[in-house]
C-alpha cells in the first residue's frame, strides 16, 4: 500500500479523469414560445425563468414564500366518531361503504402556490431584425448562468442572468459590444393585484395591491435597481418605466421580499415590512461591482455544484466533442443515438435545480420547485406527501447536496407542532402526524375529497425517514440528537397509537389505503379503504427500525422503544399475491389497474431497505414481477421511481429502459397526450410540469452507479455496461459520511476510491477507523480504513494506494 502523503483530496484516477470540466450547457437556437422553454435560475428562494426574446424580453420572478391563505384548524372533533364507524365496517368487509363513510374523516383543500411578476424588457435598435442564425440560448451548470446572445447588424448583444444565494438577487447584465448601441425600457408587471412605481432612487417599486374581495394575503415587494455604463448612455423616468437609452451595459439587480412571517402568523399579524426588506438588501450590494456579484455567487454555487461530476461515454480515453445541438433536438434524437451525454446532462440538472430552489432557510421545494407562472398552478402546486415531496429530496444524500435538505426538515418540524393537534383531536392519539397533501402554513389535517386520495395519514412518517437517512450518510450525532431524534419520537408516539389489534395477532392500521390507487372488494365493488396496506405497513417498519437504531447511537433506553421493539414482531408481513406480485394490500384484491402510476407497495424495495436481495430474495423475485405487471408507462416521477427500483434489484436492463422511457420530448400545445417526459428546457412531465422526476432522475443514476448501507458499499450495482462501457463518476456519497469516485472500463470496474473526514470534535476522535464491506460482481472484502485518507481499490478489490487529505478536509463534516 502506497501512501502519497498530504495532498489533494481525490486519488489519482479522479485527478487523470477529471482534467476538463465537462460541457453541461442547456442550449435552445430560437426565443422561447412556452414557459417551458424558457431556462430556470434560482437562489432557492427568489426564482426567474429567462425567455430570451429579443424585441421583449420577460423574465418570470417568484418568491417561495407567496401562497394564498393563512394558518388554518387542522382538526376534526367529529373525526373520532366517524373513524369508529369507518373502523367497523372495515372489520366487517364492508369495503365499499367504508370507503363512502371514510370522506367524513377528509378536510380542506391546502392553498396555493403564487406567482410573483415579471421583469418586462422593450428594446429598441431594431430588434425585431435581428440575424437569427446568430441567435442563442444556454443555461450553463457549470456557473449556473443563462447567457442569450444574437447580432443585429453589425452589433453583438449579449445577457447574463444568475440569481445570487449569498447576495438575495437576482442579476442580469446586458451588453453591446458597440459603445452606445444599448437601448431599451424596463417594468415590473404582475398577475396579482398590484401597483407599481419609479421611487426617489431611480428604482421601480412592485407592490401588492389589496384583494378586490378585500380577503387577507401574504404582501410582497420587489424592487428594481438599474445601473448603466458610466458616462454613456443616458436614463429617463416615467411613472412606472425606466428607460435607457445609447449605454454600453446595464445592470439589473432585482430584490424581493414578502410577508410571510411563519407557518402560524397570520399575514395581517406580521411584523415583517417586505419593501423595507428589499431596500435593504439593494442598499448592502451598492458598492459591489456585477463582476464582484457574480464572483461571490459563482463561490457559493460552485462549492456545491462541482463536488460531483460524471462520464459515462462509450469512450474512455478520447475527449468527447461538445455537443452543441439544441436540447430539444438531442431529446428527440435519444431514442436512437442514446446519447450517454445527455443522461449526464439531465443528472446534473437535477443536481442544479435542487440548489436553485431549495437551500438553508427557504421553503422546502413544493411541486414546482419555486418556479410557476399561474395563479391557479396545477396541484396548487403545493408539497404532496405521497411521493411527491419526498421525491424531491432523494439526491440530496447520494449526489452530495446535503445542505439542501435543511428546509424540509425545518418543515418537518412545522408540521410536528400542528400534527400534534391533529393526532390529538382527530385520532385521539399522541405524537404527530400529517396526510397526503399540505403548504406552507404546515397543513397536517386530510385534504378534501375522496378517501382514496385524501384518507392518508402516513405522511409525516414518510417524511420522517429521511431524518434518519440524513444522519446514516453525514453521522452527524448533533443533528440525529437535537432534530432527528425528538421528531421520529413524535412520529412513532402517533404509530403506536394508530396500530390497533387485529386478526391473527398482528397489530394493523385501519383504515389504511394504498395512495390513489382502487381495489375490487370481493364483492364486487370498486373500494381504497381497507386494512394494513402494504406501504402502511412499511414506512412503519422502517420508522421503528429507524429510531431503534438511533436509541442505540444516542445511548438511550426509554419505555418508548421497548414498545416499539415488542411492537416490531406484530408487525403485518409484506406478503406475496398468487400472481407472484408483491400484495399491496392486505388481502389478494383484484386491482382494476394493474398499470397504476404509483408503485407504494415496493417502498419496502425503494426507498426503503425492507426488501433487499442479500435478506429477502423471495421478495426481491415478487418485486421484480410487480414492477413488470406495472409497466413503463405514466407521469414522469412514476418513471424514475421504476428506474430506482430496478437498480435496487441490480437490473441494470429494466433501469436504464425506464431512463431511456423518459426521454421524450413533449409538446406543451398537446402535452395531455403525453406521460412522462422532458420538456425543451428539460423539465419533467407529469404532465403539466411537476419538477420531482427532475430529482428522482439524479437519484435513480447514482443508485445505478453506487449503492450502500451503513455497512456495505455497492460498485456499479445496475450501470448498464452495454450503454455505458466506459466512464467514471467523482463525489458521490455512500453512507457513513463516505465519499466514492469510481471509474470502469469496457464494461468493468477499472478503480475506486474512498474517503470519510477526520473530525474536528472530540467525541469523533475517540475512533479514528471506519470499515466498510465493499461488494462488485460476487466479490466481496471487508476494508478497514482511516478517517481523513483516500484509498484507491483496483478492480479486484485490492486496496493499491492511500493519500493522505488536505487540512481543510480533515475537519470538514460530510
Amino acid at each position: 500500500m502506497e501512501d502519497e502523503g498530504v495532498g489533494g483530496v481525490e486519488p489519482v484516477i479522479v485527478e487523470i479523469l477529471w482534467k476538463k470540466k465537462k460541457d453541461l450547457k442547456v442550449r435552445s437556437y430560437e426565443e422561447a414560445k412556452y414557459w417551458t422553454d424558457a431556462f430556470p435560475i434560482g437562489n432557492g428562494r427568489l426564482g426567474g425563468m429567462i425567455w430570451g426574446g429579443v424585441s421583449t424580453e420577460t423574465i418570470n420572478l417568484n418568491d417561495d414564500t407567496l401562497w394564498t391563505g393563512s394558518p388554518g384548524n387542522y382538526t376534526n372533533p367529529d373525526a373520532p366518531k366517524a373513524l369508529s364507524e369507518v373502523r367497523k365496517l372495515v372489520d366487517d368487509g364492508k369495503y365499499a361503504e367504508a370507503t363512502t363513510s371514510a370522506v367524513s374523516l377528509s378536510g380542506e383543500s391546502s392553498n396555493a402556490y403564487q406567482l410573483l411578476g415579471d421583469i418586462k424588457l422593450e428594446f429598441d435598435n431594431g430588434a425585431a431584425a435581428y440575424d437569427k442564425t446568430t441567435y442563442q440560448r444556454e443555461l450553463d451548470l457549470n456557473t449556473a448562468t443563462v447567457k442569450v446572445q444574437y447580432t443585429i447588424g453589425e452589433v453583438e448583444f449579449t445577457r447574463e442572468h444568475f440569481a445570487s444565494y449569498p447576495d438575495q438577487v437576482i442579476v442580469s447584465k446586458i451588453s453591446a459590444n458597440k459603445s452606445g448601441s444599448l437601448s431599451f425600457t424596463v417594468s415590473l408587471d404582475s398577475k396579482l393585484p398590484h401597483r407599481s412605481s419609479v421611487n426617489s432612487q431611480n428604482q421601480i417599486v412592485l407592490e401588492r395591491a389589496e384583494n378586490d374581495d378585500k380577503s387577507e394575503s401574504i404582501k410582497f415587494s420587489a424592487i428594481l435597481d438599474l445601473r448603466i455604463s458610466d458616462g454613456i448612455g443616458t436614463i429617463t423616468v416615467s411613472e412606472d418605466k425606466i428607460k435607457v437609452t445609447g449605454c454600453d451595459w446595464a445592470v439589473i439587480l432585482l430584490a424581493a421580499s414578502s410577508s410571510f412571517e411563519d407557518p402560524f402568523t397570520k399575514p395581517s399579524d406580521s411584523n415583517k415590512n417586505p419593501n423595507s426588506e428589499s431596500s435593504s438588501t439593494l442598499n448592502s450590494l451598492k458598492d459591489l461591482s456585477y463582476e464582484q456579484l457574480y464572483a461571490r455567487h459563482l463561490d457559493d454555487y460552485q462549492k456545491l455544484f462541482h463536488r460531483v461530476s460524471i462520464d459515462l461515454s462509450k469512450s474512455f480515453e478520447t475527449d468527447e466533442k461538445e455537443n452543441t445541438a439544441a436540447t430539444s433536438e438531442r431529446i428527440k434524437s435519444f431514442k436512437t443515438d442514446e446519447d450517454p451525454s445527455l443522461v449526464e446532462l439531465l443528472f446534473q440538472y437535477g443536481r442544479y435545480l435542487l440548489i436553485s430552489c431549495s437551500r438553508p432557510g427557504t421553503q422546502p421545494a413544493n411541486l414546482q420547485g419555486i418556479w410557476n407562472d399561474k395563479v391557479t398552478p396545477p396541484w396548487d402546486g403545493a408539497p404532496h406527501l405521497n411521493i411527491n415531496l419526498q421525491m424531491n429530496y432523494w439526491p440530496s444524500l447520494s449526489c452530495n447536496l446535503h445542505e439542501c435538505q435543511e428546509p424540509l426538515f425545518d418543515y418537518i418540524e412545522s408540521l410536528s407542532l400542528n400534527g400534534t393537534k391533529t393526532a390529538k383531536v382527530n385520532y385521539e392519539a399522541n405524537g404527530w402526524v400529517t396526510h397526503q397533501v399540505s403548504d406552507i402554513w404546515a397543513k397536517t389535517s386530510p385534504d378534501r375529497g375522496e378517501a382514496v386520495w385524501a384518507l392518508w395519514p402516513m405522511g409525516g412518517a414518510w417524511l420522517c425517514t429521511h431524518l434518519w437517512e440524513h444522519y446514516t450518510y453525514t453521522m452527524n450525532k448533533e443533528f440525529l440528537a437535537t432534530k432527528a431524534y425528538p421528531l421520529l419520537k413524535g412520529c412513532v408516539e402517533f404509530l403506536l397509537d394508530w396500530l390497533i389489534e387485529g386478526p391473527e395477532g398482528y397489530l394493523q392500521t385501519n383504515p389504511s389505503t394504498s395512495p390513489e390507487h382502487m381495489f375490487t372488494a370481493p364483492d364486487g365493488q370498486p373500494a381504497s379503504v381497507s386494512y394494513s396496506t402494504t406501504m402502511d405497513m412499511s414506512i412503519i417498519k422502517e420508522i421503528f427500525s429507524a429510531i431503534v437504531s438511533a436509541a442505540k447511537d444516542l445511548g438511550k433506553g426509554e419505555d418508548l422503544i421497548k414498545k416499539v421493539v415488542e411492537a416490531q414482531t406484530r408487525l403485518y408481513p409484506t406478503k406475496i399475491a398468487t400472481d407472484g406480485s408483491i400484495m399491496e394490500w392486505a388481502q389478494d384484491f383484484e386491482d382494476p389497474d394493474v398499470h397504476h402510476r404509483h408503485i407504494s407497495h415496493l417502498f419496502g424495495l425503494f426507498p426503503g431497505h425492507t426488501i433487499t436481495l442479500e435478506k429477502t430474495p423471495d421478495l426481491c423475485k415478487a418485486a421484480d414481477v410487480t414492477l413488470n405487471k406495472r409497466g413503463e408507462e405514466g407521469p414522469g416521477w412514476s418513471t424514475t421511481w421504476k428506474a430506482a427500483s430496478w437498480a435496487r434489484l441490480h437490473n441494470s436492463e429494466h433501469a436504464y429502459r425506464m431512463v431511456k422511457h423518459l426521454f421524450d420530448l413533449v409538446d406543451p400545445e398537446n402535452e395531455g397526450n403525453y406521460e412522462g417526459g422532458l420538456y425543451s428546457n428539460l423539465f419533467t412531465a407529469h404532465p403539466p410540469f411537476q419538477i420531482d422526476a427532475n430529482f428522482g432522475f439524479s437519484a435513480a443514476i447514482a443508485e445505478m452507479v453506487i449503492q450502500s448501507s451503513v455497512n456495505d458499499i455497492y460498485l456499479l450495482p445496475a450501470v448498464p455496461r452495454d450503454k455505458w462501457g466506459s466512464g467514471w463518476v467523482k463525489g458521490l456519497k455512500a453512507r457513513g459520511n463516505v465519499t466514492v469516485s469510481v471509474s470502469w472500463n469496457d464494461g468493468d470496474l477499472h478503480e475506486f476510491s474512498l474517503w470519510t473526514p477526520r473530525y474536528n470534535n472530540i467525541e469523533s476522535l475517540k475512533d479514528e477507523s471506519f470499515t466498510k464491506t465493499i461488494h462488485y460482481k460476487g466479490m466481496s472484502v471487508v476494508a478497514k480504513m482511516l478517517k481523513g485518507k483516500a484509498y484507491t481499490f483496483d478492480k479486484e478489490l485490492r486496496c493499491i494506494k492511500t493519500k493522505s487529505l488536505s487540512t481543510s478536509s480533515i475537519h470538514t463534516n460530510f
